[in-house]
């Protein structure tokens, strides 16, 4: 979350509401559960690693004074930085394949029952990914990510096949 908002901030200054709904409308249905004050407490980490600046700007009559947050050259070297890196994939697959070993060999689990469940949860993902996808104008960006994120649930969910028939035969 610290690098998307420092790259928010990159374009311009802004305001805290401002960068969250640019981040809510980059994320289409997968940002809604973004909390508001979620970005209010990243602003203030940023700031007091010195990668954020925050500014007061004169309010109006019916609205006080509000804080403009601008990169400061460590915050631009951050976001370059954080650009030019090839991100990886979280080892969720390993975590699952390390608790299906566990569970088999100290008996606590089925290896089986963990993995149904474990596909249960995908499918669910899954169409509630392909449900907010085909809501979406063709070519959005929200659009894109979530098909990124069918793909990766899809893939997820033939590994898991091949889990299931390694652990049938291990049983």
């Amino acid at each position: 979350m610290q690098d998307a908002v420092l790259a928010m901030l990159a374009k311009e200054p802004s305001h805290g509401y401002h960068l969250h709904a640019r981040l809510r409308d980059c994320l289409g249905p997968l940002g809604e559960s973004m909390n508001r004050g979620q970005i209010y407490v990243t602003l203030t980490r940023l700031e007091r690693a010195g990668l954020v600046v925050c500014e007061r700007e004169d309010g109006l009559p019916e609205r006080p004074e509000r804080k403009v947050y601008a990169l400061t050259p460590a915050g631009q070297e951050r976001v370059t930085a954080w650009l030019a890196e090839v991100g990886r994939p979280k080892p969720d697959l390993a975590e699952f394949h390390l608790k299906l070993a566990a569970a088999a060999a100290a008996k606590l689990a089925d290896p089986l029952a963990l993995i149904a469940a474990q596909r249960r949860e995908l499918l669910r993902r899954l169409r509630e990914a392909q449900q907010a996808a085909l809501a979406e104008p063709a070519g959005s960006g929200a659009g894109l990510l979530l098909e990124g994120v069918i793909l990766r649930l899809e893939a997820d969910l033939r590994w898991l096949d091949a889990c299931e028939r390694a652990w049938s035969k291990a049983g």
